[in-house]
Parts: structure tokens; C-alpha cells; sequence
């Protein structure tokens, strides 16, 4: 049975690896994968999925204007697909995650996200948000904070290294730019919240 998946985490934990790395499992076994990726990240490529340690592959994308069951049910049409691999969705609309589950319903082909959590303010991100409600399974995909606990949270760092409390909640980066903790090295990194977003 067809199943919405979510692998979540913080920033550099692996999740595009790991994705490369069952597309590629479907493949040896003769099952075509469709690969979707925000066409807002073009990190690796305009329409690349890729990973620092060097794999990749190449993916259709999406925006924020596109209807993800359509884009689906057209791919259908071409010919069998087993598996849709997503990656960075944190970059979903709710109204894209909810087009995903109706894919799974209705189409019957299983959709597997991946993507952050949360933002370097400690927020959900409003397509991670969609996929924690509606994702049939979660799974958490982990690394560790410096000193060798979970880490759970991300810190945006200034052009001058300190660390960004505020600012948009999307800008695009890798490692020169976040820096994944542990809640309480977060919070000492970031300092103490105001009340309105305790």
C-alpha cells in the first residue's frame, strides 16, 4: 500500500544521500524512481539533487506555482514509476503536501520527502509543518551537535561568523552558512528568546 513518507532532520545529516541512495535501489531492481527537487536550491545545478559527499542525480523541480498531483499523474502517464523521491521539502506549500497525499490516495504510487524540520529560529517551515500532519511515517534522520549530542537545531551564521537571529525565514545555503546543534548549544549560540516566541 502507497504510504506518505517524511525523513526530517537539521542540515547536514545526510538526507540527500540517502535519497540518491534508494533511488538508486529501485533502479538496480529494474524500478523507475521519479526525483523531484525545489527549484529554488539550485546549489548543485539548476534541476540536481546532489550530496557532499559527491553523489548526485538529475531531478525534475517544483515552485511554489506548481500542482505536485498533476506533475505526478503526468509522469504516470509516461510509463511505470515505482517511487517519488522529493527532496528539500521544507519548500512545500501546505496545499503541495496535501497534493502529495492525494497522489498517494488516489494514484497509488508511494511519495518519500525529505527535507529540514525547522529554521534557524527554532519555527517549523510551513511544508514541514503539512508533512508532520499528514505523513503517514516520519523518520528522523540524525547527526550530532560538536559536542556529540542530537543535533536537532540549525544556526544561521553571519557574513562576520557570529550567529543570525533574525531575517527571511529561506536563504539558500550550505556549510559555510548553517551550523547544526543540539538545543542547548543552539540556545547559547542564539541567546535567550523574546517572549513572543516563547
Amino acid at each position: 500500500m502507497a504510504k506518505l513518507y517524511f525523513h526530517y532532520s537539521t542540515m547536514n545529516a545526510g538526507k540527500s544521500t540517502i535519497l540518491l541512495q534508494a533511488a538508486h535501489n529501485y533502479r538496480e531492481r529494474g524500478m523507475e524512481p521519479f526525483l523531484l527537487t525545489a527549484r529554488l536550491d539550485d546549489r548543485a545545478g539548476p534541476g540536481r539533487i546532489a550530496s557532499r559527499i559527491g553523489i548526485g542525480s538529475a531531478a525534475d523541480t517544483f515552485g511554489p506555482e506548481d500542482d505536485l498531483f498533476a506533475l505526478i499523474e503526468t509522469r504516470l502517464a509516461t510509463g511505470p514509476c515505482a517511487c517519488v523521491f522529493l527532496d528539500e521539502a521544507q519548500f512545500l506549500s501546505d496545499e503541495q503536501v496535501w497534493q502529495l497525499a492525494r497522489a498517494v490516495d488516489d494514484l497509488g504510487v508511494p511519495v518519500m520527502c525529505y527535507g529540514l524540520r525547522v529554521d534557524f529560529r527554532g519555527r517549523l517551515f510551513p511544508g514541514s509543518a503539512a508533512l508532520l500532519a499528514l505523513a503517514d511515517e516520519m523518520r528522523e534522520v540524525r547527526t550530532i551537535c560538536h559536542c556529540g549530542r542530537k543535533a536537532t537545531m540549525v544556526v544561521r551564521m553571519g557574513p562576520d561568523g557570529t550567529p543570525v537571529r533574525d531575517g527571511a525565514q529561506v536563504q539558500i545555503g550550505g556549510n559555510e552558512t548553517y551550523v547544526s546543534l543540539c538545543r542547548r548549544h543552539w540556545r547559547e549560540a542564539t541567546g535567550p528568546r523574546p517572549v513572543s516566541q516563547r
